[in-house]
């Protein structure tokens, strides 16, 4: 099973904002679609969450896990996205940041065994009780991703998750994020304008083919 994009295009007022985009991305893998700021790139991953601001129009088709999502609410596509800023809540310790991230249908002791073993198998067993205004930029990007994946969503959006780190930070956080997304085996799609960014894989250029 798979992300796949059929022919997506994204227009607004009727001006077309890039070439129609089909891809298709295997559960457990990261594509890459690149491009220079300003060209679409956020839009794109705005149309597959179903938060496209209003004035925008889709064509084509959006099929996660043989579920076709054009027309399905936000809420019900199980969609996550994470964004360049952290939006950790700076009230909130690093487990009570990860506990909005967890399904409310499951009792509060199944919720904190959740999120105990998310911090144990990704090495941060000791900073549920960390006040986030202590942590480092990479740490925060941790707990952000985790936060994300607790929601056990069936695809993940990366909307230049790596643009505010510094360089050591950055190919860091890459290989968190392909081990967190390879150990879900969820589709993820990235975005970004620096090639270096990329996490291998298929790259898709806006306007342009697709590569490898």
């Amino acid at each position: 099973m798979s992300l796949q994009l059929e022919g997506l295009q994204i227009t607004f007022k009727g001006r077309r904002l890039f070439a129609p985009v089909t891809l298709a991305i295997p559960n457990g893998e990261i594509a890459t679609v690149m491009g220079p700021s300003g060209c679409g790139k956020s839009t794109l991953l705005a149309a597959i969450a179903g938060n496209l601001e209003h004035g925008f129009s889709v064509s084509g088709r959006i099929v996660l896990n043989g579920r076709e999502l054009n027309g399905t609410r936000m809420e019900e596509r199980r969609v996550g996205i994470l964004f360049q800023d952290d939006l950790l809540f700076p009230h909130f310790d690093v487990y009570g940041n990860l506990a909005f991230g967890v399904s409310g249908k499951l009792d509060k002791k199944e919720r904190r065994q959740r999120i105990l073993e998310a911090l144990e198998r990704t090495g941060l067993a000791d900073f549920a009780h960390r006040d986030v205004a202590t942590l480092s930029g990479g740490q925060k990007a941790r707990v952000s991703l985790l936060r994300t994946m607790l929601a056990e969503p069936e695809a993940v959006l990366l909307d230049e998750p790596f643009s505010k780190l510094d360089k050591p930070l950055r190919a860091s956080f890459r290989d968190f994020v392909r081990e967190q997304v390879a150990q879900l085996t969820i589709p993820a799609l990235l975005v970004t304008h620096d090639e270096e960014d990329s996490c291998g894989g298929i790259i898709c250029r806006l306007g342009g083919e697709e590569d490898r």
